[in-house]
């Protein structure tokens, strides 16, 4: 089995499933096989949030402790999707595949600010040069297919086993896909996008280690994943990607940097965050099942109880 791009830390495992009996306690309807967690404790020198510090190659040689519950299961990501394709947009611009916009960095940063499914149809045109629309007959409907599947196979270009079993090659809805968009996701829905949380913490890793594409444009993608955790802020956005999510379990001056997602049956969260009196820490959290996903406290609790964890332990 190859070596995750993280140690497995006792500690913090054996911390993990303390949060875990926890979090079940407090909610007995969570079953175990509704969560998937991933928790990565970074310690100094640190490698994470430094502007680009270390190159690529001296980043992945340093492996964060870490835990992982159910952190390679397949799950629907929701709108987590969305890191994945705006490192993709980045990297395109960056090899010259696509050419900037005011409209391509306006849908790129309201993609992730505001989680619009709308911005982020119009990246994943942009990306592979396809549209939604009405059905297609059976050899331009191939070709069609061929074409949206690029992300997947940029991601394979990583080399990054995490991302062996992904699925990144559809748009993001409201009320749902109509025509070809609903024919390419299969009868059963069996081609929707897939995360794992271990998939999902590795972009996020890489997106504060500076190593996204490059450092600059990691700096751009981290603008956009800031979340404003005052009060009157949130009261003024009911939209926003804090409440019921991991930022809200965390202190009100501590800095997160987060993509949420959720639909009637999911609801999940990456974030990065920097909380007085710990080191900083990367969690992913994903929840399924339909009264869980309306549930606002359960992401809230499990951050709150591994930034106590954090504290505790000291690492």
């Amino acid at each position: 089995m190859t070596a995750k791009f993280f140690q497995t830390d006792d500690s913090l495992q054996k911390n993990l499933h303390q949060v875990l009996d926890l979090t079940w306690a407090r909610f007995p309807a969570l079953a175990q096989n509704q969560i998937a967690v991933t928790w990565l404790a970074y310690e100094p020198p640190y490698i994470v949030n430094t502007g680009g510090a270390l190159s690529a190659d001296d980043f992945w040689q340093q492996r964060p402790k870490g835990a992982s519950y159910r952190g390679v299961e397949r799950i629907y990501p929701a709108s987590v999707i969305k890191l994945f394709y705006l490192v993709a947009i980045h990297e395109w611009i960056e090899r010259g595949m696509t050419q900037t916009s005011p409209e391509l960095e306006r849908a790129m940063r309201d993609m992730i600010v505001d989680s619009s499914n709308d911005a982020t149809g119009y990246v994943m045109d942009v990306l592979t040069g396809t549209t939604s629309g009405p059905e297609l007959p059976p050899g331009p409907f191939e070709t069609w297919k061929h074409q949206r599947d690029l992300v997947n196979r940029y991601l394979k270009t990583l080399n990054w086993p995490e991302l062996a079993t992904v699925n990144a090659n559809q748009k993001t809805w409201c009320d749902g896909p109509y025509g070809r968009e609903r024919a390419y996701l299969g009868d059963g829905y069996e081609n929707r996008n897939m995360l794992t949380t271990e998939a999902s913490a590795r972009l996020l890793h890489s997106i504060v280690g500076g190593v996204a594409v490059n450092a600059a444009r990691c700096q751009n993608m981290m603008r956009f994943m800031t979340r404003d955790l005052e009060p009157k802020v949130l009261a003024a956005d009911p939209e926003n990607q804090v409440t019921g999510f991991l930022g809200a379990g965390v202190p009100v001056e501590s800095q997160v940097w987060s993509k949420a997602g959720l639909t009637s049956k999911v609801r999940h969260d990456a974030a990065y965050i920097e909380a007085d009196g710990a080191h900083p820490y990367l969690l992913v959290v994903f929840t399924e099942g339909a009264e869980h996903s309306h549930n606002e406290d359960i992401l809230p609790f499990v951050s709150a109880q591994i930034l106590a964890a954090m504290h505790r332990i000291g690492i």
